[in-house]
């Protein structure tokens, strides 16, 4: 069966074709980055704007890619929530608009899921259990998979993602935009153990994540070095890096010790990282751990991973009804 994913939860506009589950014929993605550029960050307006101007072309190209007619799609994901209402929306009424016309099954994702079924859209696919560290711009939680489509939260972020936390650090640092792959490039240059960035740790022994702590760490030490130089820009970006790294790694690996498993996928924009990568990579090695880790390109928002999920939730046998809406603060556990 083909399956049409369509993503537009945030700033990236994207349609995928998915074949038998986990075969992608197709994946396009049509990027905002120079739309919301100049303001350090996704304006809500300006993205779901972008999205009415894009998203027909861009399935238009996922299925020509595919070498597929709407006639050939057996059934429509189509990401739900979480995300930003007005983005969401124009995938929704889509998605909505082409089952109804084309009487196939129509299945809301949540993206969360997404990210972390494009684990699944490489050899080797994770085995259950597992525990899913699903850390991007807007999402940075740990999931505990103990079955297909079964998900318990066992941690998130109290304040910014880390995604936001590169974001604003990058714009602190007058990098630019979007602040995780410019920060990754800049820290290359300078030295992790220059700046002793604060650890947050919760004073009630939870198992989530802050990253507010650290960004206001990064504004004072700007405010009073400035200006910088070049040299102590890298020193602060890979010193930033560098404390994010270990709170994801150091919380990942308690998490997984504690519930006794020996998967953890690692999903989400910020998982393209490849400090991040390399590090709880040598870290689950230690504890015999296996790391599940899709190519950056999955990493990052697309439609293939909510193809995916869409897939295996219609072979569970799951619809959506034409009434489904948009959710901006659905929940996956």
């Amino acid at each position: 069966m083909n399956v049409l994913g369509i993503e537009s939860s945030c700033d990236e506009t994207a349609a995928a074709v998915l074949a038998d589950g986990c075969r992608i014929l197709s994946s396009v993605v049509a990027s905002q980055d120079l739309v919301h550029a100049p303001y350090g960050g996704v304006v809500p307006e300006l993205a779901s704007r972008r999205h009415v101007e894009v998203i027909v072309p861009v399935v238009e190209s996922a299925l020509a890619d595919a070498g597929v007619k709407l006639g050939d799609l057996g059934a429509i994901a189509v990401t739900q929530g979480p995300g930003l209402v007005g983005s969401l929306l124009v995938g929704c009424s889509l998605a909505k608009s082409l089952a109804y016309v084309m009487r196939v099954p129509l299945v809301g994702v949540n993206h969360l899921e997404g990210h972390i079924f494009a684990a699944f859209l490489e050899p080797p696919p994770p085995e259950y259990p597992f525990l899913a560290l699903v850390v991007s711009g807007g999402h940075t939680a740990l999931y505990h998979a103990p079955a297909p489509l079964t998900y318990t939260l066992v941690g998130r972020t109290r304040d910014d993602a880390a995604g936001e936390a590169f974001d604003k650090v990058a714009k602190l640092l007058g990098l630019g935009y979007p602040g995780g792959p410019i920060i990754e490039r800049t820290a290359r240059h300078g030295d992790p153990g220059a700046i002793a960035f604060p650890l947050a740790q919760m004073t009630d022994q939870a198992p989530d994540f802050s990253f507010s702590g650290i960004k206001t760490a990064v504004s004072l030490r700007v405010n009073r070095h400035g200006p910088l130089s070049p040299g102590a820009v890298a020193d602060i970006a890979a010193s930033f890096q560098a404390t994010v790294v270990k709170m994801l790694v150091r919380k990942t690996m308690k998490a997984a010790s504690r519930l006794g498993v020996k998967r953890v996928v690692l999903t989400g924009g910020v998982a393209a990282n490849q400090a991040l990568r390399g590090a709880l990579a040598a870290e689950a090695a230690l504890h015999r751990i296996t790391v599940h880790v899709p190519s950056p390109r999955l990493c990052t928002d697309n439609a293939a991973m909510i193809a995916a999920a869409g897939a295996a939730r219609i072979a569970a046998g799951q619809r959506a009804p034409l009434t489904m809406n948009a959710l901006p603060d659905l929940a996956l556990a």
